[in-house]
């Protein structure tokens, strides 16, 4: 199954103009195959590479804004993780945070990315595999650059059996209930709605025979006790009015992490557009 999002011709609707770009996949192993699509800004870029993971499931047209503003002036590899419909993986059923961080590190040697010449830069999932990668990383990153990194997954005991005795060729059905208990009990959509129609829209795309051993995987996580050991500088975005990515949690990872700055962008919504990317600017350039 291929992600419509990634066809040559809307590619040009996702970068700058004169932006450049490559589309590949790429063999992390012999069992997975990953999606990634490089963007190469039209003039050299003054900030290192970005290895751009998006979170659990998401589709790249969340992204559309901040990809448009960030590609004027950064090299960028979009890469989609192993529990997205546009991966290849077969005698698998591991789409644990250890397995998509173990990817990360393939990743970083596959694209032959330099010690301190690099930042990776993750929202959600992406953000908490980028975590977890970091004790296995030969060439550490300059940064992080993470957004809304999830501490732990939370599901409800009756969520688990759910998913467990879940039978994928109900997906069509299923993802209607998700829905209507994220937008019900974890979303907070009176100021911002953009955030779950974003979210509806990736659980209609999802594939759920990746997504039922993802989410039990996923629940069984907790991120506390590797945060002491980040000792490189880490930038910690969230969204106080975002719900679902626990405020509360993000900002006791910034407090445990060693050389930590937390920004506030109050909503998703915001957290998704053009000021992300003026943000990890500055960021950028107070690091220097």
């Amino acid at each position: 199954m291929t992600d419509p999002e990634f066809q040559k011709e809307v590619l040009f609707d996702y970068c700058a103009p004169g932006t450049k770009f490559t589309e590949e996949m790429v063999d992390i192993s012999e069992n997975v195959s990953l999606r990634a699509v490089k963007f190469t800004p039209p003039e050299k870029s003054q900030f290192p590479t970005v290895l751009f993971i998006p979170g659990w499931i998401s589709l790249m047209k969340g992204w559309q804004q901040v990809l448009k503003e960030m590609t004027k002036d950064f090299n960028i590899i979009y890469v989609e993780t192993r529990e997205k419909i546009t991966s290849r993986v077969k005698n698998t059923k591991d789409f644990s945070v250890e397995a998509i961080a173990d990817d990360l590190v393939k990743l970083v040697e596959i694209f032959n990315l330099k010690e301190k010449e690099y930042l990776m830069f993750g929202s959600s999932l992406g953000g908490t595999a980028i975590l977890e990668s970091y004790k296995n990383l030969t060439n550490k990153p300059l940064c992080f650059a993470l957004l809304g990194p999830n501490a732990v997954y939370r599901m409800p005991q009756w969520g688990k059996i759910l998913v467990r005795v879940f039978w994928v060729r109900l997906y069509p059905g299923f993802k209607h209930f998700v829905k209507w208990y994220l937008k019900n009990f974890r979303l907070d959509i009176e100021h911002d709605y953009k955030q779950y129609e974003k979210y509806a829209n990736a659980l209609d795309t999802a594939d759920p025979k990746k997504l039922k051993p993802g989410a039990l995987a996923l629940a069984q996580y907790e991120v506390w006790d590797i945060l002491k050991d980040i000792d490189l500088p880490v930038l910690i975005v969230g969204a106080t009015k975002d719900l679902l990515h626990e405020p509360e949690n993000l900002i006791k990872m910034d407090k445990m992490l060693p050389n930590s700055t937390w920004l506030d962008m109050e909503t998703n919504t915001l957290a998704h557009g053009p000021e992300l990317v003026v943000e990890i600017r500055k960021y950028l350039t107070n690091l220097k």
